[in-house]
């Protein structure tokens, strides 16, 4: 029996069936099988060529052999599946790790973020079509004076309003022209009360006449005078009625507690003109020009000045009324006010000397120091009753 290895064929051998062997069964050769021709003992002298050609034919293959095993080898470690250790120290196989499977709709997933003994938990998903329903809001308490909404409030054109509008305008100027006609025959007497009240008691200051009209003017003017001072709340009324449909009801009561106290600091304005400014006035231009000519006080010129200062008296006592309105309406505050105290009391005095008719300086003087003492005493008031 021949003790020589078994030679290979240069190609595959078929089988019995004449199917040919496919490449995943090729046995692995060693790589130093037909290396080794020295060591291998012969098994006689006689070796034929033939044998020295199998041989050889051995030594070929068995490098063809090494050589398909290392491709075979390096297939195997590429397409062997990755074995991670179980959480015992065991290591499974490809059939004993079951791959997690990620949940329906998640589309984030990463199998290796998952460990083994870890239940996977998927995040909510949030609904993007459903929409926050608004938080209800409660109502503030109710306030005495909190707008409700004027309930006879209504839109109405612009023509209408204007037409309204002078129909009110009308009842006021009927009022005022009514009552002038009715004065106008009683202006003599009037005019005597006024100036000889104004006038110095010891001064013979007759009014003289320095043109025709003189006198029936001033009766005009006094008339006049009696008819805006009547027609006055008529006005006040009026423009009430007007606006009172679009007036919320704590507007409405501040406007009718307005009104008559407005009618009584213009009442005591007049007064105080009469009582003292104008005496005060008239006394100084009397001593100033005694002494360099006598006094010849024409009745017009002299009498539109006494009706400025009145009115200009009655205007500036509207100053308290101004101010609490302005704070019980939340417009300003009695704190503001007095840290901006000497600013008031910079327009008060420019007020007073670019509005008053006397360019001595005397009344401008009487009428911003009043105007200062009104401001201070409304303040003064407001602190007392805690605004």
């Amino acid at each position: 029996m021949d003790d020589r290895p078994d030679e290979e064929p240069d190609s595959p051998a078929g089988t019995d069936d004449g199917e040919e062997e496919p490449e995943e069964s090729v046995e692995r050769v060693d790589p130093f099988a037909g290396m080794g021709g020295d060591d291998e003992e012969p098994s006689g002298d006689g070796e034929s060529d033939a044998d020295a050609g199998t041989d050889a034919d051995a030594g070929d293959d068995g490098s063809a052999s090494s050589e398909e095993s290392d491709e075979s080898e390096e297939s195997d470690y590429e397409l062997a599946p990755e074995v991670s250790p179980d959480l015992d120290g065991d290591a499974g196989g490809p059939a004993a790790q079951e791959p997690v499977q990620p949940p329906s709709g998640d589309a984030d997933y990463r199998p290796e973020d998952a460990t083994d003994g870890e239940q996977f938990q998927p995040e909510p998903v949030e609904d993007v079509e459903a929409v926050e329903e608004p938080e209800p809001v409660t109502p503030a308490p109710e306030d005495e004076f909190a707008p409700s909404g004027p309930s006879t409030d209504e839109e109405l054109p612009l023509a209408e309003h204007i037409e309204e509008m002078v129909y009110r305008l009308a009842i006021v100027v009927a009022v005022a022209g009514g009552v002038s006609l009715l004065v106008f025959p009683f202006g003599e007497p009037i005019i005597n009360f006024i100036w000889n009240g104004v006038l110095p008691a010891s001064t013979d200051a007759r009014p003289h006449l320095y043109a025709p009209l003189e006198l029936v003017i001033t009766q005009f003017k006094v008339a006049s005078l009696a008819g805006i001072i009547v027609a006055l709340p008529v006005f006040v009324y009026e423009t009430y009625v007007f606006m009172r449909p679009g007036l919320y009801p704590h507007e409405r009561r501040y406007y009718l507690a307005a009104i008559p106290t407005s009618l009584i600091l213009a009442f005591v304005g007049v007064t105080f003109a009469y009582f003292i400014v104008l005496p005060a006035v008239m006394s100084y231009f009397l001593y100033y020009s005694e002494s360099v000519a006598l006094s010849a006080l024409a009745l017009g010129s002299t009498f539109d000045l006494i009706l400025l200062l009145m009115g200009y008296l009655a205007l500036v006592f509207q100053i308290p009324l101004f101010i609490m309105l302005a704070v019980m309406m939340n417009l300003t505050t009695r704190q503001w006010m007095e840290d901006r105290r000497l600013l008031f009391w910079g327009v008060f005095l420019g007020v007073a000397f670019l509005f008053s008719p006397d360019p001595t300086g005397v009344a401008p003087i009487i009428v911003a120091a009043t105007m200062v003492g009104l401001f201070e005493g409304t303040l003064l008031l407001l602190r007392w009753t805690g605004r």
